[in-house]
C-alpha cells in the first residue's frame, strides 16, 4: 500500500513535529521522471494517443472502482476523466497535485499511471475514502499521500517547482449549500429530494461561501499554490455551471478570472460531455423558459504557469 494518511491531530515519529500548525513537514514525495521521453516533450504519449486529446469535447465511461454514491461524496468524476488528464500533462514518476482531493479519484488514477501525488482534503471521511480506494501500487517507486489539512497550508507540504500537474475538482461556492429540490429528475422525491449536499458547514469550506468571496478564496489558495508548479507545468480544474432561482451561475468563468489574477495563463477549455451517462433526467423551461441541462455538461478548464523567458 502506498498511500499514507495523515490527520491534522497526528504527530509524525523521529521528532518531525506535527503537521498541525506552521511547522508542518515536507512531504518525501518523488517528482523526477522516470521515464526515457527527451526533455521537451509534455508526457509519454505517442503521436496517435495526442490526437484524441486535441478534441475540445471529451466523454468517459464510469468503472467498478468509481464512487457514484452521492452519500458518500456529492460531487464525484469518473478515474477516465483524471487518468486522461495525468497523461496528458505529466511524465511517469512526476508529481501530482489535488488540492481539493474528495473521494480520492485523483489519487487513484496516478496510481495507475505510476505517478506520485497528494491529495489534501478539511474532511478526514474523505481522506480515509481516499485511502480505502488505493491498492497496491503498479509501479512501486510512486507514492500517493492522502492528508487532512486545508488547502490554504500546501505550501507547508511542497518544495517550490516540485509539481508538474494541479489536478482537481474544486467545491462549487455555496450552489450545493441548499436543499436539493430534484428538477434534474423525472423522479423528483427520491432519497436525495431536499438534502442539502454541501460536503461540511466548516468555516474553512469554500462550498459555504458566495460566490464573489469563493472567487477571492481560490484566488489567494492558487496564488500560493503557483510557485510550487514547475514553469510551464498545468493546472486543470474540473466544474460546472449551476441554476439558481433561474439565473445561470457562471462558476468556470470565476474560476477563470481568480486563477488569471493569481498568474496562471488560460490555455483552454475541454467540454465534459456526459450525455452518455446522463439518465432519467427531467424536462427544464418547457415551453417558455429555454434551459440548458447542466448535468449533461461541465468545463475542464486548462491553465498553465507561464513558462521562464
Amino acid at each position: 500500500m502506498t498511500v499514507l494518511t495523515i490527520r491534522a491531530e497526528d504527530t509524525v515519529e523521529d521528532g518531525v513535529p506535527s503537521v498541525t500548525g506552521t511547522t508542518s513537514p515536507k512531504l518525501c514525495l518523488g517528482h523526477a521522471r522516470t521515464c526515457d521521453c527527451s526533455p521537451n516533450h509534455l508526457n509519454c504519449m505517442t503521436a496517435k494517443e495526442w490526437i484524441k486529446c486535441q478534441l475540445g469535447v471529451w466523454q468517459f465511461y464510469y468503472n467498478g472502482r468509481d464512487v457514484r454514491d452521492k452519500k458518500a461524496h456529492p460531487a464525484t468524476f469518473p478515474v477516465s476523466l483524471a487518468a486522461r488528464v495525468i497523461e496528458l500533462f505529466t511524465h511517469k514518476g512526476e508529481l501530482v497535485l489535488d488540492p481539493f482531493v474528495g473521494s480520492g479519484t485523483t489519487l487513484v488514477a496516478a496510481q495507475d499511471l505510476g505517478r506520485n501525488a497528494a491529495g489534501f482534503d478539511l474532511s478526514a471521511t474523505y481522506v480515509e475514502l481516499a485511502a480505502s480506494r488505493l491498492g497496491m501500487s503498479i509501479d512501486g517507486a510512486a507514492r500517493q499521500i492522502a492528508i487532512t489539512d486545508d488547502a490554504r497550508n500546501i505550501p507547508d507540504y511542497l518544495d517550490e517547482g516540485s509539481i508538474a500537474l494541479i489536478f482537481t475538482s474544486p467545491p462549487y461556492a455555496n450552489l450545493l449549500n441548499r436543499p436539493r429540490l430534484n428538477k434534474s429528475r423525472r423522479s423528483r422525491k427520491n432519497d436525495q429530494y431536499l438534502k442539502v449536499e454541501q460536503y461540511s458547514q466548516d468555516s474553512r469550506d469554500l462550498g459555504t461561501l458566495p460566490l464573489d468571496e469563493y472567487a477571492e478564496e481560490m484566488r489567494k489558495i492558487f496564488s500560493a499554490l503557483l510557485p510550487l508548479l514547475r514553469p510551464g507545468a498545468h493546472c486543470v480544474v474540473n466544474v460546472p455551471d449551476m441554476w439558481w432561482e433561474n439565473t445561470r451561475i457562471t462558476i468556470h468563468l470565476s474560476i477563470i478570472e481568480a486563477l488569471r489574477k493569481a498568474g496562471y495563463e488560460f490555455r483552454n477549455t475541454i467540454i465534459w460531455d456526459r450525455t452518455n451517462i446522463v439518465n432519467k433526467v427531467g424536462i427544464f423551461g418547457w415551453p417558455s423558459n429555454y434551459i440548458t441541462m447542466g448535468t449533461t455538461f461541465e468545463y475542464i478548464l486548462d491553465f498553465r504557469r507561464p513558462p521562464l523567458t
